[in-house]
């Protein structure tokens, strides 16, 4: 969560809709990423009652729980302000953010539309751990409530985890998922990791410039002012924090602001019902996603929004496998899953074992042709992968094996260029490899 977010990132990272964020994070040894810079599915929503299992008809049967969330009722941003307990902070740095966000009342709308998806779930975790309702703003400032959102640092999702603070929180990173983009999976790690930061500092103001700077910094600026005879609060320890940090907590201060009272600066948030947005289903066998879209009758755009954690065209099931549905697509997921009776999954995977096997002599074996290997495997032109890589290919037959939990995780992608310049192997993802564990980036420590 140590990254570096210039002010005008920051408006971008409020008002924007794209799904990439730049940041520039500071960071201290791998610790979360939360911001512009920094998570997937580490603990299933425990909250969540796990209901009995219920019996799939057709070829494909597979157990298929769904799991219920608790609702609330009225309006969410109501329930966010009733928790508001982060003392507040009166300074030039809030009266200009705020005043900043407030010029775009058009981006507060948008904004909110997009949190809508996700905001129940965060508030309802945060009250289940008692922590301040405020933290659910925190996603404004660190992604715009974009769960793609992706930086330079290389820090990933809704709360902007880099890859080695994904992995101390046991986001999983491989070629088939990136749980930092998990919207279940990453807010629980964040939450974990702010409350780690405020049984360390037992402030929640010194806890966010920790995430944003690094614990690891906070402390060497508490001891810093304490020497000098200065106090140890968040604005006593401006004077040594980088720009970024020292305007890390005034932002969410403005956002909490503008929520507290919006008509006072003529914004109108986009209302939202104090209720949940989905649920998650379990899935046991592998699935295209776009046949999981069309299953559950949504738009396949809106079900990546839901599940932006997946890496490939196909959904790799495993008893730990969730994916999120809005409730009423839940149950048309699962009543036409129960009458679907040809296969799931056009995928399987390939393991390479010749040293230099071309792209276009797989293709030719699975009867497609190189740009569908290549887009299916996020394969760059002029690259070749290596032996030991896992790709996945077009199954040729109904008795093709499933791709399955232990293919997945533990796939490597290792590319060399035409010409032969090598690239390592990965584990994981364009987007998921490592970034550097000294806190120079705000979000690297996330």
């Amino acid at each position: 969560m140590f990254r570096k977010t210039p002010i005008a990132w920051l408006c971008a990272a409020l008002f924007a809709s794209s799904a990439t964020y730049a940041a520039t994070p500071a960071v201290a040894p791998a610790e979360p990423l939360l911001g512009v810079d920094n998570g997937s599915e580490t603990r299933v929503d425990t909250r969540l009652a796990v209901m009995p299992v219920m019996p799939v008809l057709g070829i494909n049967d597979e157990d298929f729980p769904i799991q219920p969330v608790a609702a609330g009722e009225g309006d969410l941003w109501e329930r966010i302000r009733k928790g508001f307990s982060i003392p507040e902070m009166s300074t030039p740095l809030v009266t200009n953010h705020t005043a900043t966000y407030a010029a775009r009342p058009e981006a507060f709308e948008r904004l909110g539309q997009r949190a809508s998806r996700y905001l129940f779930y965060v508030v309802q975790e945060l009250e289940k751990r008692g922590m301040p309702t405020e933290l659910a703003l925190l996603p404004v400032i660190e992604s715009g409530f974009n769960p793609n959102a992706y930086s330079h640092a290389k820090a990933a999702g809704m709360w902007q985890f880099i890859p080695s603070t994904g992995l101390r929180y046991n986001l999983k990173q491989n070629a088939f998922r990136d749980e930092r983009r998990d919207v279940v999976a990453s807010t629980n790690a964040a939450l974990n990791y702010l409350q780690q930061l405020h049984e360390m500092f037992g402030d929640w103001q010194l806890a966010l410039a920790a995430y944003n700077w690094g614990e690891g910094s906070v402390r060497k600026a508490i001891n810093r002012a304490r020497a000098a005879g200065k106090g140890t609060d968040y604005i006593s320890l401006s004077a040594y924090m980088p720009a970024e940090t020292r305007n890390y907590y005034p932002k969410l201060q403005a956002v909490k602001n503008i929520v507290a009272l919006p008509s006072q600066y003529q914004i109108r948030l986009p209302a939202i019902d104090d209720q949940p947005y989905f649920t998650s289903v379990k899935k046991t066998r592998d699935i295209d996603i776009k046949l999981a879209a069309e299953l559950a009758e949504m738009p396949l755009e809106e079900f990546k929004a839901l599940n932006p954690q997946f890496n490939r065209p196909v959904i790799t099931g495993s008893p730990n496998t969730q994916i999120l549905l809005p409730h009423i697509n839940a149950e048309r997921f699962k009543e036409n899953l129960s009458n679907w009776t040809r296969t799931l999954s056009s995928w399987t995977s390939l393991r390479i074992s010749a040293a230099r096997e071309r792209i276009e002599t797989i293709a030719a074996r699975f009867k497609t042709t190189p740009q569908v290997i290549r887009d299916a495997n996020a394969i760059p032109a002029n690259m070749q992968p290596t032996a030991g890589s896992t790709l996945i290919v077009p199954k040729t037959s109904i008795e093709a094996a499933e791709i399955g939990a232990d293919i997945a995780d533990n796939a490597v992608l290792g590319l060399v260029s035409e010409g032969g310049a090598r690239r390592g192997a990965r584990a994981v993802s364009r987007d998921t490899r490592s970034k550097p564990t000294t806190r120079t980036r705000r979000t690297a420590a996330r």
